[in-house]
């Protein structure tokens, strides 16, 4: 069975630190409190905690594989955590995309669903809510967010431009170097520091932006910006930074796009943090952003709280025409994209529980205390934590691990070893640039995202994942690193397989 820890580390209070009008959580301040502890902006009732703001309705039992089953499923994945099987795993924190738990008016809608190829009345409740969010008159449903990402750069870019990001995810990346296009991340400084604390590292580097365009504005067909900033440690994005990409980007003529998976924690985090905002509801801040842009991408797997799904939205008229006629060729007729009706239906009702504003503190919330019980520990994560994953800096725990031998996988594999817990790895597997003399460029940090999916996970649960990541932390001198055997020319980490450049290190 599973090993746990013998003991709990001391839990932690997130302090506050005062930076003019922004407020973000100092990790350096511990003290004993229960996991509610006091949130900005809400009155705190004694030691109260915050709840999960559901009850549950439908349970789903969890496989209890033993550590030998465990090893074996490591050897037949050839070390790649995407080759498990569910059922060899206890607790899933690979993604929170598409893994959560739907609501009951989710689901009462999905029985609403009209399956109708052209004209489905889903289409058009989807559609009302799209417009009504994102203020953009073109929308156009695809079946995940990758998918809006192909067409819409099948339709803007060209080989030898550049696309510009405050940082590009894989997925993104991918679709865009398929063009033969340059990914180009300019996120500010401070966002490739795990340890800093700041309350907006997402933020794109203004001057680097302008830079960019002054050189390569003719080679600049679009420029986003990921909300949050997955890649980066899930750190969000101002509405300040927001507003200075859109004035740069009317200054030279080029669109702006937002990548929106987690746009409604982004929203939170300007409400708590940002000057301005604490009055306006998540869904006034939303809308903000987007008018702020000329369209967006977006994962409705995220922060549409749906299992599969996503869109393109946009106020092109042009563009639009041949992005519907590109979704024809490869996802199917532009009112239902590759979707089932009732997938319009719970993407739609997701679209409006998403900016519930008790089930945005809960979400961040629940991320924090899983941060502070590894911080507590000793483990270096990045700083603060983001809206929907703890992000353990692998570059500080495995120092002895080099960029070549993939520390963050190290990590990632090692949490699985020791109690079944899947994360992913985001370092030099996922976003290192491998050269035909077999020589890499490592990727700017080396991460393991420990992704919470929504309205799945209770305190235990998280509990549980915190104790794992402790006792792998207590032998990291043990641990080893990997090579790869085998790669796809794309998205390797998804299918690489890979072994052990020395014995195993079981601990």
């Amino acid at each position: 069975m599973v090993a746990s820890h013998p003991s709990n580390p001391r839990p932690v209070q997130v302090a506050w630190l005062d930076s003019g009008s922004l407020r973000v959580p100092d990790p350096t301040r511990p003290c004993t409190v229960r996991i509610g502890g006091a949130i900005p902006g809400r009155p705190v009732v004694g030691e109260r905690p915050i709840i999960e703001p559901f009850r549950v309705h439908t349970v789903q039992a969890i496989s209890m594989p033993s550590r030998e089953v465990r090893e074996e499923a490591l050897r037949r994945a050839d070390y790649n955590l995407f080759g498990l099987r569910a059922e060899e795993v206890v607790i899933d924190l690979l993604t929170d995309s598409g893994t959560g738990a739907m609501s009951t008016k989710q689901w009462a809608g999905m029985m609403l669903g009209d399956e109708s190829y052209a004209g489905s009345r889903s289409f058009f409740r989807f559609e009302e809510v799209v417009r009504d969010l994102t203020g953009f008159s073109e929308v156009i449903p695809t079946h995940q967010g990758r998918a809006a990402e192909k067409i819409l750069f099948s339709v803007l870019v060209d080989e030898g431009q550049v696309v510009v990001n405050n940082s590009h995810f894989d997925t993104t990346r991918a679709n865009v170097e398929y063009r033969g296009a340059e990914a180009r991340d300019l996120v500010a400084a401070e966002g490739n520091d795990p340890a800093l604390v700041a309350p907006f590292k997402g933020n794109m580097d203004i001057a680097a932006l302008r830079s960019s365009l002054e050189a390569d504005g003719d080679r600049v067909p679009i420029v986003m910006v990921t909300v949050t900033n997955n890649a980066g440690g899930g750190q969000p994005v101002s509405m300040a930074n927001l507003r200075a990409v859109r004035e740069v980007c009317d200054e030279y003529s080029v669109p702006f796009f937002l990548d929106a998976c987690r746009f409604a924690e982004n929203a939170w985090f300007i409400k708590t943090r940002e000057d301005g905002y604490a009055d306006k509801t998540p869904k006034e801040i939303a809308q903000e952003m987007f008018s702020l842009a000329d369209g967006c991408t977006m994962s409705a797997k995220k922060d549409g709280l749906a299992n599969i799904g996503g869109f393109l939205a946009l106020n092109d008229d042009r563009v639009a025409v041949e992005c519907r006629n590109l979704l024809i060729l490869t996802e199917g007729f532009p009112t239902y994209g590759g979707l089932a009706g009732y997938d319009l239906e719970a993407i739609a009702q997701g679209l409006v529980e998403v900016l519930d504003e008790d089930y945005l503190r809960y979400r961040t919330r629940s991320v924090e205390y899983l941060a502070e019980k590894v911080a507590a520990g000793g483990v270096p994560i990045v700083q603060p934590p983001g809206g929907h994953a703890v992000f353990v800096d692998a570059r500080a725990l495995l120092a002895h691990i080099p960029p070549h031998e993939y520390p963050a996988h190290s990590l990632a594999v090692e949490f699985y070893r020791e109690g079944g817990v899947r994360g992913v790895e985001l370092g030099s597997l996922a976003f290192g640039v491998p050269h035909e003399d077999g020589t890499e460029d490592p990727a700017a940090m080396e991460l393991v995202r420990l992704a919470i999916p929504r309205r799945m996970y209770t305190q235990s649960h998280i509990d549980y994942v915190a104790e794992v990541v402790l006792d792998v932390a207590a032998r990291a001198g043990s641990i080893g690193g990997y090579r790869i055997v085998e790669q796809a020319p794309w998205l390797r980490h998804f299918t690489a397989r890979l072994e052990p450049v020395a014995a195993d290190s079981g601990g």
